[in-house]
């Protein structure tokens, strides 16, 4: 078996399972738990239970996690309840084995930017190994299957519920930071599952087409797109070329057009991923 065909296989969705569910137990024991930090989810709410009751997180999450297994099972599959059982035993299974990580970590501002980045890298390798973490993270993946919302923005929704209990439990101030690494956790997810690049689509239209495409072939090496189109205001025909660059040759070929030819209008857009021969795969002249 290849690498890439093992890429495709149940073992490799499982690994990512395993993996992601370290992150995120990593990140609530190292970070979310001693800033008292409850950052949605059921971890969020076995920090709440932690601070009214001494009980143990671990325990806590797997007692919580049972009957939102069977939640799964009816509404999601049984393939993917599964991969969430392993998520759901996982998860609090690195929470017990770290309990007695002592990290000298309690500055709430740090801690909710650092272990909402390292819980949005565990939830987003969890969700490309197609599973889940259970509690409201798989709440979270119900409502991506009969919405259009990323797995991010659901998460943002089902967490902040959790986020308003914990105002009156700790304070408003350590709630305001448990949002802020909601916010941080949702958007390192989407950037885990789409794998975002520092590429950039640049959209020229122009009536110097041979002049443009002359300096993206010769300058910057990369394929490109034509496209006719006809302008709103003079109604005379257009050319608009689409070109994906890297970050610095965006850069570089910003300088150029605005020497070379500055009657041109240029847009720079971030592009979040790039598949196919001429970029990812090879050069325009491989």
């Amino acid at each position: 078996m290849t690498f890439k065909e093992f890429k495709k296989s149940a073992i490799f969705d499982y690994l990512q399972i395993i993996v992601g569910s370290a992150f995120v137990g990593l990140a609530f024991t190292i970070f979310l738990l001693p800033s008292r930090i409850a950052a949605g989810g059921v971890s969020g709410i076995s920090t709440i239970v932690y601070e009214l009751y001494g009980f143990n997180p671990a325990y806590v999450q797997w007692a919580i996690n049972l009957p939102l297994l069977i939640l799964g099972l009816v509404l999601v599959g049984k393939d993917f309840s599964w991969r969430t059982i392993v998520g759901t035993f996982f998860v609090p299974f690195f929470i017990f084995l770290t309990t007695d990580i002592n990290v000298p970590i309690h500055n709430p501002l740090l801690s909710s930017i650092y272990g909402g980045i390292m819980l949005g890298i565990g939830l987003g390798i969890v969700y490309r190994g197609n599973g889940s973490t259970g509690g409201t993270a798989l709440i979270a993946q119900i409502l991506k299957k009969y919405t259009n919302f990323s797995s991010g923005f659901a998460q943002l929704i089902v967490d902040g519920f959790v986020v308003i209990v914990s105002a009156f439990v700790f304070d408003l101030e350590l709630a305001l930071y448990a949002m802020m690494a909601i916010y941080v956790t949702s958007k390192v997810i989407d950037f885990v599952q789409l794998q975002t690049s520092p590429t950039k689509l640049i959209l020229i239209i122009t009536e110097e087409e041979q002049k443009v495409q002359s300096l993206i072939s010769n300058e910057l090496n990369r394929g490109l797109t034509k496209v006719k189109s006809l302008g709103g205001y003079s109604n005379q025909e257009k050319t608009m070329i689409l070109c994906v660059v890297e970050q610095s040759e965006a850069i570089y070929f910003k300088k150029i057009v605005q020497e070379q030819e500055p009657t041109s209008f240029v847009i720079f857009l971030n592009a979040s991923e790039i598949l196919g021969r001429g970029f990812s795969r090879a050069q325009f002249d491989d």
